[in-house]
């Protein structure tokens, strides 16, 4: 198991390098079309060819990488940030207020999340540019993403609460800022670090889920969601080169579940 994980650690790196530094592989530009060269097969100037648009595939698949592997941990950093501070508070406090957010949690779980988050999504603008495309899913996946993290975070902060060392900070006098800054933080942090290995992947197929339905990132601006959907038109028979994006996808989650803490918090 220790083997599967350092390899896919390589194979991330590897993907995460090869997002950063598109021209290691292809000196294409993701938005040049060739019109005069569509669907063309893999070949020296294009190695996975070109889409119906005569665009260079791999750099679009490369950038496409860049756009939702920085899209993804920045929706989960955010929603792993209102988890901390919704769930903490709850477990902090307790009573009505632990009640209230318990009860807010569960209904937004009960809710079907793919179902909200493309409802939400299609009531926002969609011709927008792509940089406010980009904005607004990252916002979209960060705000609906919290709940089930919060729910962690509640449990863990109501099990520290009880601790002999939180009781003894705060028979000595301990401010509440110290309290949580130097004790609750510090031991809260390996399941926040749990939460956001978790949410990554899951960010990353509602990022591709959103761009399939054309909910996503907006043209030219390539990403997974985006590259997936151009291949429904595809004929995987006799272009079989243009599943790498489903490869690559497949790849990059399978790697995040194989370095994915396995300590387990219950709630």
């Amino acid at each position: 198991m220790k083997a599967a994980r350092i390899l896919a650690l390589f194979l991330l790196g590897l993907v995460a390098v090869s997002a950063l530094l598109p021209r290691l592989w292809t000196t294409a530009d993701y938005a040049t079309q060739m019109r005069e060269n569509p669907d063309s097969p893999p070949s020296r100037q294009a190695p996975l060819g070109t889409d119906s648009l005569g665009r260079d595939r791999l750099a679009r698949l490369l950038y496409g990488t860049r756009v939702s592997l920085a899209l993804a941990p920045a929706a989960a950093l955010l929603s792993c940030i209102l988890a901390a501070l919704i769930g903490g508070i709850a477990g902090l406090a307790g009573g009505w207020t632990e009640r209230l957010v318990l009860g807010a949690v569960d209904l937004f779980l009960s809710l079907p999340w793919l179902l909200l988050l493309l409802m939400v999504r299609a009531c926002l603008p969609l011709n927008v540019s792509p940089l406010a495309s980009m904005a607004i899913t990252f916002l979209i996946l960060g705000l609906l993403g919290w709940p089930s993290s919060a729910r962690v975070v509640r449990a863990a902060v109501t099990r520290l609460r009880e601790a002999d060392f939180i009781l003894q900070a705060r028979a000595s006098g301990c401010t509440p800022w110290r309290l949580v800054s130097r004790h609750l933080v510090p031991n809260v942090m390996p399941v926040l670090l749990a939460q956001f290995w978790t949410s990554v992947p899951l960010f990353i197929l509602a990022e591709a889920t959103l761009g399939m339905l054309g909910l996503g990132v907006s043209e030219p601006l390539p990403s997974w969601g985006g590259i997936l959907r151009e291949l429904q038109s595809g004929d995987l028979r006799s272009q079989p080169w243009i599943a790498t994006p489903v490869l690559l996808l497949a790849l990059v989650i399978g790697g995040f579940q194989l370095v994915m803490p396995r300590e387990d918090y219950s709630v």
